[in-house]
């Protein structure tokens, strides 16, 4: 598994934001939410390792109450310093020792504010929603809330009986007592903090068929399927599964691109309320009612949140400058989804990208955007036209066996722009090269013309 290049933290594009002293290995969440008055309890408790001496332990927690806290189970002081808990544990904890904090919680939930709008905490007319990133973990459990500080979890939700609460990674136990119901899962693989999510509602659970003839191609006796799971309220039903059906389809055609989907299942889940843009969570995807129309920008959403299993949530950038190296991606793997759906090449979209590009201000670098631009389109599209430029200059063989080496040797790790650059130019088989070819697309605001192939 990869490790960041550096330490990420202190981030400028998530100022106040995690911390660099220590790293979590595990958080156990034992969750008890009341949907009635929206009100949220929980213990938590987090097992990580001291990078250095460690007086203070700091964790991102936003609007809700810390009621009690210790460490290696000895009662801890703490305070609340804006959106960050603070924890004084009786001894100093010394660096590289492992050490466990527990804090117990409760409140109301809701969003935080950001230059990205609000994320995390939502209610929906009927249950709960949470949207993570980039640093919405901290709205509903105590955290170090980075992308550089990925973990294993295990989430235990009890709420009200007949809804089902819906979190990443394997349901292992379920339970009904009078009114509540218990859910519990476990995530085995490094995750990050803005990944992790929380949907309750009134789901219906189905699988979705596997499709015999998705896996054809020239890969295909080495494309698996991973289960997929479709949840939605009973009436959506029809709507969802009509909407989802090329999925399967979708996983083969990326598994080829891309290497083997980096999880056991995926899970889609439909909302009863529309949602401004679907969003992706480990394993885990989320619409709104509203992205189940039929049409070409729908699916363009559902293959883009995708991909992002691949690029974002198995490979993710330790840096939220490298923000495009999730969000280039995912808009490439729509192209490619448009050409192997037969609604138009990669190339003709490619240049409808750049075309449009054309016409906007070109005032944004787009491998180091800053916070306010992190999920401008133009990120997308020049992250995706970075990408095209890269296959013209390698070649669609070598373009392809790059990407399978690079989700392969960075799964469940971190990636970052230098790393990339470097593995494209041993892929090329250049000492170097990619620097000079990708730079123009990232770093200069002026757009570059259209790329062409490599003499």
């Amino acid at each position: 598994m990869s490790t960041p290049a550096d330490p990420a933290l202190p981030d400028p594009y998530l100022p106040g934001t995690g911390s660099d002293g220590y790293r979590v290995e595990h958080y156990d969440l034992d969750l008890e939410c009341k949907l009635g008055g929206n009100h949220l309890s929980g213990t938590a408790t987090i097992s990580a390792t001291a990078v250095h001496s460690l007086a203070r332990i700091e964790f991102d927690l936003a609007g809700l109450k810390t009621v009690k806290a210790s460490v290696n189970g000895r009662k801890a002081a703490f305070k609340v310093r804006g959106e960050r808990l603070v924890l004084s544990p009786s001894q100093p904890v010394p660096a590289g020792e492992r050490f466990t904090a527990t804090i117990r919680y409760a409140g109301n939930p809701g969003p935080r504010n950001g230059p990205w709008g609000e994320v995390g905490w939502e209610e929906l007319e009927d249950g709960v929603l949470v949207a993570g990133q980039p640093n919405g973990a901290a709205t509903w459990f105590p955290c170090n809330d980075h992308p550089s500080q990925k973990a294993t979890y295990r989430i235990a939700v009890a709420t009200d009986a007949d809804y089902r609460a819906v979190c990443n990674g394997e349901l292992v136990d379920h339970a009904r007592k009078a009114s509540r119901e218990r859910w519990v899962y476990e995530v085995r693989e490094p995750m990050a903090t803005y990944l992790a999510t929380l949907q309750i509602g009134r789901y219906e659970r189905w699988s979705l068929p596997a499709d015999g003839e998705a896996v054809a191609g020239r890969h295909a006796a080495a494309v698996v399927l991973p289960a997929q799971i479709l949840l939605a309220p009973a009436e959506l039903k029809a709507e969802a599964e009509a909407a989802f059906a090329d999925q399967p389809r979708m996983i083969a055609t990326f598994s080829e691109a891309f290497g083997p989907y980096p999880f056991d299942a995926y899970a889609a889940v439909v909302t009863e309320d529309e949602l401004e843009i679907p969003l992706e969570a480990h394993g885990v995807s989320i619409f709104g009612r509203n992205h189940l129309a039929p049409g070409w920008e729908q699916q363009r959403l559902i293959a883009h949140e995708l991909s992002h299993q691949w690029f974002g949530n198995s490979l993710t950038a330790a840096r939220l400058q490298d923000i495009w190296m999730h969000e280039g991606f995912a808009c490439y793997a729509e192209w490619l989804w448009s050409e192997a759906a037969g609604q138009g090449s990669v190339e003709s979209r490619a240049r409808a990208a750049h075309a449009g590009l054309a016409a906007k201000p070109q005032d944004v670098a787009v491998g180091e955007p800053g916070a306010e631009n992190m999920f401008d389109d133009r990120v997308y599209k020049r992250g995706a036209l970075a990408l095209h430029a890269v296959r013209l200059w390698l070649g669609d063989a070598a373009f392809f066996a790059m990407l399978r080496a690079w989700t392969q040797a960075n799964r469940h790790g971190h990636v970052d722009y230098p790393r990339f650059a470097a593995h494209v130019d041993q892929a090329a088989g250049h000492a170097a090269g990619a620097e000079e070819l990708m730079r123009p697309w990232l770093f200069a605001r002026q757009l570059p013309p259209f790329p062409v192939s490599r003499p």
